[in-house]
């Protein structure tokens, strides 16, 4: 009996022996770069009390440095997407790895604020390559059903690079100075590179891919109509952006990604000023944190999975997983209440909430290959980047720089914490409504044929 067009074909025989070893390899060295990636971006915030006895840095210093990085990896997002579609993955994210990785060594020949917020700009611009080439990479290696899962793994990269960052970087820049600090973790990415050059090629042309691994990785009845479209012209921004799809992504991005940048740059700041840790003090709340945020970020890719083995179409399963990750991440309003109990409650459950976060992440990536042709993948994330990015700007600006040094300067940071702990709470709430809003059934794109 042939399947009709509207209806997912019976799942393929589960993998026997070496099936399914090029595509869970490809998946960890995606998972590799992403943990290079983000342990270069954390690496700052480790050295904030370094660099502010150095370099005589204020609240708005720090907030000005953190804006030059992510107004330069939103801008980056936009025009990296299109790169990577145009190059392909395998150039694109070596381009990229390459780029990011100079930028991060650089931070060590600084010798001014004003050289941070260049170096920063240039780490931006070029770490922004990381998530398009990751989901594009992820949508030609996965069957739609094993997505949000390997997108999960490799997101938890993120968390892995944040774990590794407290752990080590302190270490180093009590021990050897802190521009050690950006040289040796900066150096990682080369080591990517090699691998990357020896392992990776795309399906159709990776020499010792077995034909039943193929047709499983291109097993969705709309993967197969997809294949033969691959080769047509990429697709412009401006269509891009007339399509509800799009807006749902971004309206997601915007209003969830400056979450996580809030604890990426600012919560060993939180814990030296609520609770006065300092130094190697912090790495172990902080690497709670993210290992909690490791097993949110696999988490999150296995609930929707789930959801499809007990009969959900997956593009439901995913909007029900998303739902219920939003509403983990409500008890962070609660975390410094909880921290006058213990200092290691507030890390728990603001450890709940970066989980919850990374879980999220993982889903919301993945609505793009659901919605979008794996042509216009790398496009529609960089867009998305782009939108979350602007958020984190505007956060930062109108928000962090200046409501925490207001408080600052009134001896009162705490209320600001707590302000902030309030935003991150309905961030993810209200993002889902209004991604609700805009797509509630699933529809996949036909680019050459919107009107289908």
């Amino acid at each position: 009996m042939i399947p009709s067009p509207t209806q997912s074909p019976p799942a393929p025989p589960v993998d026997t022996s070496t099936m399914g070893k090029y595509r869970w390899t490809i998946c960890a060295l995606v998972f590799f770069a992403t943990t290079v990636n983000y342990l270069d971006r954390a690496v700052i915030s480790l050295l904030k009390p370094y660099l502010e006895t150095e370099f005589k840095w204020n609240s708005a210093d720090y907030a000005n440095i953190e804006i030059a990085f992510k107004m330069a990896y939103s801008f980056g997002m936009l025009g990296v997407g299109r790169v990577i579609d145009k190059l392909g993955t395998k150039m694109g994210y070596a381009i990229s790895t390459f780029l990011w990785s100079l930028a991060a060594i650089g931070h060590a020949f600084v010798s001014s604020t004003f050289g941070f917020s260049v170096a920063r700009a240039f780490l931006g611009v070029t770490e922004a390559g990381n998530f398009p080439a990751a989901i594009k990479t992820t949508a030609e290696w996965f069957p739609q059903r094993e997505r949000a899962l390997a997108t999960g793994i490799f997101n938890s990269g993120s968390n892995v690079g944040a774990i590794i960052a407290p752990l080590t970087v302190p270490l180093i820049a009590e021990t050897i100075g802190w521009k050690w600090a950006f040289v040796i973790t900066g150096a990682l990415g080369f080591v990517w590179l090699v691998l990357w050059f020896i392992y990776y090629e795309v399906p159709a042309r990776h020499a010792r891919l077995s034909k039943a691994e193929f047709d499983y990785i291109h097993s969705d009845v709309d993967d197969l109509a997809a294949v033969a479209v691959e080769t047509k012209p990429k697709v412009s921004w401006f269509k891009l952006l007339t399509f509800r799809q799009t807006w749902a992504f971004v309206l997601g991005k915007f209003l969830t990604d400056p979450i996580w940048w809030f604890y990426l740059f600012w919560l060993p700041d939180f814990l030296n000023k609520q609770y006065g840790l300092k130094g190697t003090d912090v790495a172990f709340p902080v690497a709670l944190v993210y290992v909690l945020s490791s097993i949110g970020s696999v988490g999150g890719g296995w609930i929707p999975l789930n959801f499809m083995k007990s009969g959900m179409v997956p593009f439901k399963a995913r909007k029900m997983a998303m739902l219920l990750i939003a509403l983990c991440v409500f008890p962070i309003v609660f975390a410094q209440r909880l921290g006058q109990v213990n200092m290691w409650l507030a890390v728990i459950v603001i450890g709940i909430a970066a989980a919850a976060h990374q879980a999220w992440s993982a889903n919301i990536f993945t609505t793009v290959s659901d919605m979008f042709p794996k042509r216009a993948v790398a496009s529609v994330t960089g867009i998305g980047g782009m939108a979350g990015g602007l958020g984190g700007i505007l956060l930062t600006a109108l928000v962090q720089k200046r409501m925490f040094v207001y408080y600052e300067s009134i001896n009162q940071l705490d209320k600001a914490y707590f302000i902030m702990f309030l935003i991150c709470g309905g961030a993810y709430l209200t993002a889902w409504l209004l991604m609700q809003i805009l797509v509630p059934k699933m529809k996949l794109i036909n680019l050459d044929n919107p009107e289908q």
